[in-house]
């Protein structure tokens, strides 16, 4: 399975999420590369913290911020069950190879309408790959949620009805993510039995379920 997440709006946790789908998918035993396709760095920076802390490796890693990525991957790719893919935070060539890439492509939006319309760029470049990558799935992740709010219920309404639908999983705000940033960890590590934990468990035993 190659997983890219993907967005044209910036901030909206695609690092986060691409680490911690990384490492679940590790901790459930699989074999996992998880490429930095953003320019910033920000999964690589992470990785340097991690290192720091003298804590171990938990999946391969590469910085490949390249328009050729969708030629490198299946190179990089072999000898591993899954790759997870960091996207720019633009449409840019960058975000066409990624595409070409993946099979599966989130896009992680915050529980706001205007999130999902300002996707619409992202959706077009999807409807175009489509023509000559039928198989290629995408799907929108409510990330950054706050639980039990009217804004949260109605973003869930809007997405009921649009194309791609979105994924069952949503992810909220939790406090222990922006500190897994800063200290090179995951959430599953620093706080095992928390609701962040729970939270990217589901995402990833979903895309499990639905495959490629």
């Amino acid at each position: 399975m190659i997983v890219a997440f993907l967005n044209q709006k910036g901030g909206v946790g695609k690092t986060t999420l691409a680490l911690h789908l990384a490492g679940e998918l590790t901790r459930l035993g699989h074999r996992v590369l998880l490429i930095d396709a953003d320019p910033q760095g920000s999964a690589l920076d992470w990785a340097e913290q991690r290192n720091r802390e003298g804590l171990p490796r938990l999946f391969a890693m590469v910085g490949l911020a390249r328009e050729t990525l969708h030629r490198e991957v299946p190179d990089l790719a072999s000898g591993v069950e899954h790759v997870v893919i960091d996207g720019p935070p633009r449409v840019t060539a960058l975000a066409r190879s990624a595409i070409l890439t993946a099979e599966r492509v989130l896009i992680p939006v915050q529980p706001s309408p205007f999130d999902a319309w300002a996707s619409a760029e992202l959706l077009r470049l999807l409807d175009e790959a489509r023509g000559w990558r039928p198989g290629l799935s995408a799907r929108f992740l409510l990330n950054r949620c706050i639980a039990r709010t009217r804004l949260l219920r109605d973003a869930r309404r809007e997405l009921a009805g649009v194309v791609p639908p979105a994924m069952a999983a949503s992810v909220g705000q939790r406090v222990v993510f922006a500190r897994c940033i800063r200290s090179g960890r995951l959430a599953f590590e620093s706080e095992p039995g928390s609701t962040a934990a729970r939270e990217i468990a589901a995402l990833a035993a979903e895309l499990l379920e639905t495959g490629p």
